[in-house]
């Protein structure tokens, strides 16, 4: 019998940072197991790329994979669209920034589907051209908990999903429920790009990229939801049936 080729789908990587213990600054590369088991749970196969410095290994990462997920992590540093860091900012990792900038351009180039997910939606507003808030305390009208700090799993509250988005069509409803584990978000959005959903209090929650081209992001975390809420494996499985084209 003739094996049925899954789809490669590529996790963008992170570094954690030892800060004691007997290698202090030492760096071990990782992402949380949540995005490998959603995509696994998919019937995909997950495979984390790490961060490298050089650009032609970094086409050769993309040129191996069918789809990519920008996973989710540090904030991305304000200097990317000629900002000063807020007071407010949380911890950057400028080496992860360029590394997921050159991850994102050669998989556009590629044509490769793209989801980005909580830092990865801002990746991909930023590098096309967008700006973020840097603290959702900047933001007027702001009121909902984006946030929630603990229970992952949980859904806390509401996304209004527009209707004719490439994600109103995978997900089918005009409302969801959503967790949230953010503080900064998308302020000027990227150029050929769209919002796809908002929150109540009008955060972006999602944009999309204008035209036939799969590059989604959203602002909250559907890995840690795959699980428990079967509206969330539609996100992932939606990435791998592009994979699969």
């Amino acid at each position: 019998m003739e094996r049925i080729k899954k789809p490669k789908i590529g996790i963008s990587g992170s570094l954690l940072i030892d800060e004691g213990g007997m290698f202090p600054g030492y760096e071990r590369a990782y992402v949380n197991n949540d995005y490998i088991q959603s995509v696994a749970m998919c019937k995909a196969v997950p495979y984390i790329v790490p961060i490298v410095n050089d650009d032609e290994i970094i086409k050769e990462q993309i040129a191996n994979i069918d789809a990519l997920i920008l996973s989710g992590g540090h904030d991305v540093s304000p200097l990317n669209w000629s900002e000063e860091p807020n007071q407010k900012l949380g911890g950057i990792l400028p080496k992860r920034d360029t590394f997921d900038f050159k991850l994102l351009k050669f998989a556009l180039e590629m044509k490769k589907p793209i989801l980005g997910i909580c830092r990865g939606e801002q990746v991909i507003n930023v590098c096309g051209g967008g700006s973020l808030y840097q603290d959702l305390s900047l933001i007027d009208g702001c009121y909902i908990k984006h946030n929630q700090q603990h229970l992952s799993n949980v859904a806390t509250h509401t996304a209004i999903i527009k209707e004719g988005t490439k994600l109103y069509k995978i997900l089918g409803e005009k409302e969801i429920h959503v967790n949230s584990f953010h503080h900064l978000a998308a302020n000027k959005i990227a150029n050929g790009y769209i919002v796809s959903a908002v929150s109540k209090d009008g955060v972006v929650e999602a944009i999309e990229k204008e035209g036939e081209d799969f590059v989604i992001g959203i602002q909250w975390h559907p890995e840690m939801m795959t699980k428990d809420y079967s509206i969330m494996q539609k996100i992932f499985k939606a990435l791998i049936d592009e994979a699969n084209k």
